[in-house]
């Protein structure tokens, strides 16, 4: 039996998460109040889409609204658990079609604040997929050579391969968000990097690479709890950098900076989704939905033998095949 951790911010959380279940703000763009388990789901792709090119106002967003979703923790966590197995007989399909020669994949890019929670959906999301079928990077400060190269270089060397699925935690996005809040660049080149980065990935999707791009929506109150969280528990320290409150203190930078990225990069091929992110279960449920609904839209199909099916039942019964037995012809 190991000991209990979190201290009173955890026990703090929880119990918000259960006073505010079932009551949520009207705010998220395409807020349905909530799916009933016994309608027909709602389609995420539409709820959560960022119409590009009118303009982003996140706080107009609600981090704590459950749109499209189940109407509970307990339902959320159920919807989630059995929809693992049918994405994980989706991925099987998307990898068994590209043994026969089919180019397409998918990229899953996250990007998010601070304890948004993109560890934690490769986690429990990705974590109920086929690891051998998955391609997981997380994208750090860049070293010294992929400085010396374009910022899209040490992306491209990260692409999912046909039939696979790629998941970015964080992404080519980090040169046009923390570069433009801690001027790593002049704004003249930030300014040129979103007209690169749509026309990277419209090339994306000619190669047959499906993206989704999901932005983890926390409000900076539960941040605050969350990395309170990780100061009341001795394992959690190693997440926890003190460069956290600084970063804090440049919110509004960040919050300007991720509406210009999502306003002028949420493209007809490579729309952006706000997925709301405060509810951890809501957050895992959405994210797999939308990786659900973008795979069906694919619908992959397993390749039709290219060799005598029975010819091959026939041997195997017969023993045709067997020790000592010398092949035909």
């Amino acid at each position: 039996m190991g000991k209990k951790h979190g201290g009173k911010h955890d026990k703090d959380e929880k119990k918000q998460d259960k006073k505010n279940s079932g009551k949520h703000k009207h705010k998220h763009h395409g807020q349905d109040g909530g799916q009933d388990e016994a309608r027909p789901p709602a389609r995420l792709r539409e709820l959560l889409r960022v119409p590009g090119g009118q303009g982003v106002d996140l706080s107009a967003y609600d981090a704590e609204a459950t749109p499209g979703g189940p109407h509970d923790k307990a339902s959320g966590l159920a919807a989630a658990a059995r929809m693992g197995e049918q994405l994980a007989d989706l991925q099987e399909r998307l990898y068994a079609a590209s043994t026969a020669g089919d180019q397409r994949r998918i990229l899953l890019i996250l990007q998010g604040m601070d304890t948004s929670g993109k560890g934690g959906v490769v986690k429990h999301v990705i974590g109920q997929l086929n690891p051998s079928g998955c391609r997981i990077r997380a994208f750090k400060a860049p070293t010294p050579e992929e400085r010396r190269h374009s910022f899209l270089w040490r992306i491209r060397r990260a692409l999912p391969e046909p039939g696979e699925i790629g998941i970015f935690d964080r992404s080519h996005y980090e040169d046009v968000l923390i570069g433009r809040v801690r001027e790593l660049a002049p704004r003249k080149e930030i300014a040129r990097r979103y007209g690169e980065i749509n026309r990277f990935e419209e090339s994306l999707a000619k190669e047959g690479v499906t993206v989704v791009k999901c932005f983890l929506h926390v409000s900076y109150e539960q941040q605050r709890r969350r990395l309170l969280a990780r100061l009341d528990n001795p394992e959690k320290y190693w997440k926890f950098n003190p460069g956290d409150i600084t970063e804090r203190a440049a919110w509004p930078a960040y919050q300007k900076a991720y509406e210009i990225a999502l306003d002028r990069c949420s493209t007809p091929g490579a729309p952006w989704f706000v997925v709301p992110a405060d509810r951890k279960w809501y957050r895992n449920w959405a994210i797999g939905r939308l990786l659900q609904e973008h795979l069906e839209a694919l619908d992959p199909q397993y390749p039709k033998a290219d060799f005598d099916v029975e010819e091959c039942r026939r041997q195997l019964l017969t023993g045709d095949t067997g020790p000592g037995t010398a092949p035909a012809g």
